[in-house]
């Protein structure tokens, strides 16, 4: 089967867009091939800082031939119809027609179409230069003499060849024929921009990629990450040194180079003065390197590894030279704002936060400030925090903000604060929580574990959270511009793996009455004579939603709880079946609960159990639409007098026995041995549906067996709500 080469061969294409480029360009062909009925085995796509190419295996030489049936109007029909037939299907006249008859339609023309197939090479000369004149790049550009004219070919940078051939591996593949820019489709590439430079004639992909390799270029970006991480590695350890690997620096360094060679950078001994974090964002951020540690000890070397893109002649001697200057040249300018910083008190820094704006309608910076002293203070009894010390730190939280370091290295906010809070003399309590109250920011990020941080990182999460649902704006589908699904993952994180226990409906609560006040703060201070007169025909409204909101977070972390949950493996039926008990807010009790009752319901019990409910909930509902005036008084206490049979008070005695010892266990919060009370359950519900008959003749002794049932329900759902579980 025949084979599709193609490259686009251009100016430097940014690396951040490769890998999106590469993956675009496979789905709009392959896409358009589809629709032509053209299917490849398989396809795949490359990138490099100069070229984009797909290789396509396995594709039809043509297209199948077609053949269509096409049933036009009757013979007696108006010529205009007859005549619209004809064109429409491709006939000069009539006699080209079949007729066919209709035993009650009578006799109609039809039309016999034949469409012999494309060759494949020709299908894709007309299909690619729609897909790249409208190749969905992020940020595009116009050249040479017409780029005045909008509707000139746009590109990501200039297109310099195309390179499009097919055919079989056994022969010589064609030239796929087509034009853009003025650029004609061929069967040449080049090699390195320095290293080989000269045109390279290709044939097939096996062909082009080792072409390519002896010009020094490595196609695939998975290879030259590969090159660059073994490297770098190999030659770390050679200087008894660690690299400390960055895959998303990985990502972007192999997207700068077609041939990758690492070496290995110094910078003066006495910048690991500062903190590694600065150290490694000023080397990351500046010069694309990689940072290396002590093998021995794990502390931060005076070393980088960069990437170069050529094999130079003095073995990358002056390309170490030209990036250790400027890189001491940066570790200066840190050196500065870092000596800078450290003359001015984290606390002297408050007032600049006054001229920062967290969200028009929710404040200023330091004004948010107050708001997690605030919450932070009232936070820390519950988890056991020292009410002064995370008030102090929810204080200097935010204030390297305004730091010079943060300015340039934003990514350092927290931890920037935290070294200089310990240069300050703050309680180490007090820094660490400074440092952490961000975390975790995404689900590899570690959690604060220390009672200061807890109260504090949790602090800014409910406020984040609590604010923006307080001024509508909420995650919407795919949109969630404020990360709040990460702040309430974030809030979850640490509650469970701390086991906390807190009563989310009071936590929102609190957290939602200061965004409340933060929000007509705003609003009062903006506020005309007529906003005025308007804002009170809405005040009972703004009441009402003041009170729904924690309710409504409530839902929020329910959803987000699934989500954490279902990815460690846990059923999200089970999570409602407890969620939807009155009360249900406690997250890691939640949790324990969700445990214990996936784990029951894998056992014979637990499962018979289920059956059993199920079929008792049943009945009760199809009793409730049959007498809909009864339906109330199911709740109503059963009456032992009107048993008659020796099941009805086995059933009777044992859930008796399982509401003391269900609701005891669940005070005591031991659910694993609650849902092992509600095995006590499985045979006398059993034995009752096997021997009686709920739906007894007398209405009496009817209404009691229903009331008997629902005594049932309620006993199983003080464990848990079994109608929500699923299978």
């Amino acid at each position: 089967m025949p084979d599709f080469l193609l490259e686009l061969f251009s100016e430097e294409i940014p690396a951040r867009m490769q890998a999106q480029a590469a993956e675009d360009l496979k789905r709009l062909v392959t896409a358009a091939l589809a629709e032509r009925n053209l299917f490849g085995e398989s396809a795949g796509s490359f990138a490099t800082p100069r070229r984009l190419a797909l290789h396509i295996e396995g594709l039809p030489a043509r297209q199948r031939d077609a053949k269509e049936v096409r049933k036009g109007p009757r013979t007696d029909a108006p010529a205009a119809a007859i005549n619209g037939f004809l064109k429409s299907a491709g006939l000069a006249s009539v006699a080209e027609a079949q007729i066919e008859t209709d035993p009650k339609k009578g006799d109609f023309y039809v039309a016999t179409i034949e469409r012999p197939g494309q060759a494949t090479e020709d299908v894709l000369a007309e299909i690619l230069p729609p897909i790249l004149a409208t190749f969905p790049w992020p940020k595009s550009m116009r050249w040479g003499a017409d780029s005045v004219k909008p509707e000139a070919f746009r590109w990501v940078r200039p297109l310099h060849a195309i390179l499009a051939t097919f055919g079989p591996e056994t022969e010589e593949p064609q030239v796929v024929h087509f034009s853009i820019a003025g650029i004609e489709a061929g069967n040449v590439t080049y090699g390195h921009r320095f290293l080989a430079p000269g045109a390279i004639r290709v044939r097939r992909f096996d062909d082009y990629v080792t072409s390519l390799e002896k010009a020094k270029v490595v196609l695939d970006p998975a290879r030259r990450r590969d090159i660059i991480l073994y490297d770098a590695r190999n030659l770390a350890h050679a200087q008894g040194l660690e690299l400390i690997e960055d895959a998303g620096l990985l990502e972007e360094v192999a997207g700068l180079v077609e041939w990758p060679v690492v070496l290995i950078g110094s910078f003066d001994h006495e910048f690991l003065a500062l903190p590694p974090e600065v150290i490694r964002a000023t080397i990351r951020a500046n010069q694309k390197c990689f940072v290396l540690r002590d093998g021995a000890s794990g502390a931060l070397a005076n070393k980088f590894a960069l990437v170069a893109n050529i094999a130079a002649p003095d073995g990358g001697a002056a390309i170490v030279a030209g990036n250790s200057r400027v890189v001491r040249a940066r570790l200066s300018d840190a050196k500065f704002f870092y000596d800078t910083d450290l003359q001015v008190k984290l606390e002297d820094r408050l007032p600049k936060l006054e001229n920062i704006v967290f969200h028009a309608k929710l404040g200023t910076q330091a004004e948010r400030v107050k708001r997690l002293v605030e919450l932070a203070r009232w936070l820390a009894p519950r988890v056991s925090a020292d009410p002064e010390l995370a008030a102090r730190a929810a204080k200097l939280a935010k204030a390297d903000l305004v730091t010079e370091m943060v300015g340039e290295f934003p990514e350092l906010q927290g931890l920037m604060g935290q070294y200089y809070a310990r240069a300050h003399g703050e309680p180490a309590e007090v820094a660490t929580a400074i440092g952490e109250h961000y975390r975790p920011q995404g689900p590899s990020d570690s959690i604060p574990t220390a009672p200061v941080s807890i109260a504090v990182a949790l602090a800014d999460k409910l406020d984040t959270l609590t604010g923006f649902f307080a001024i509508d704006e909420k995650p919407t589908g795919s949109k969630d511009p404020y990360a709040l699904r990460r702040a309430a993952l974030g809030v979850i994180r640490i509650v469970l793996e701390n086991e906390l226990k807190l009563s989310m409906l009071v936590v929102l609560a609190k957290a939602a009455s200061l965004a409340y006040e933060a929000v007509d703060r705003q609003k009062a201070a903006t506020m005309t004579r007529a906003d005025a007169r308007e804002q009170a025909i809405f005040d009972s409204a703004w009441e009402d939603k003041r009170r729904e909101t924690p309710l409504e977070l409530r839902l929020f972390f329910a959803d987000r709880l699934k989500v954490y949950l279902r990815d460690k493996g846990a059923r999200h039926d089970l999570i409602d079946a407890v969620f939807s008990l009155p009360g249900q807010d406690d997250l890691f009790l939640i949790v324990k609960r969700v445990e214990a009752l996936g784990a029951f319901l894998l056992t014979e019990d637990g499962s018979n159990l289920l059956v059993g409910y199920r079929r008792a909930a049943n009945i009760l509902r199809a009793e409730a639409k049959k007498a809909p005036a009864e339906e109330a008084s199911y709740g109503e206490a059963y009456n032992r007098e009107l048993f008659v049979q020796p099941e009805e008070h086995q059933l009777d005695r044992a859930l008796e026995r399982t509401k003391v010892l269900t609701e005891r266990a669940i005070r005591e919060e031991a659910f694993i041995p609650a849902m092992e009370h509600l095995s006590y359950l499985r045979a006398p519900v059993d034995a009752f549906f096997d021997k009686v008959t709920v739906n007894a003749d007398e209405a009496e002794k009817r209404l009691n067996r229903l009331r008997l049932l629902n005594a049932l329900r309620e006993a199983v759902h003080k464990v848990a709500d079994f109608s929500k579980i699923a299978g």
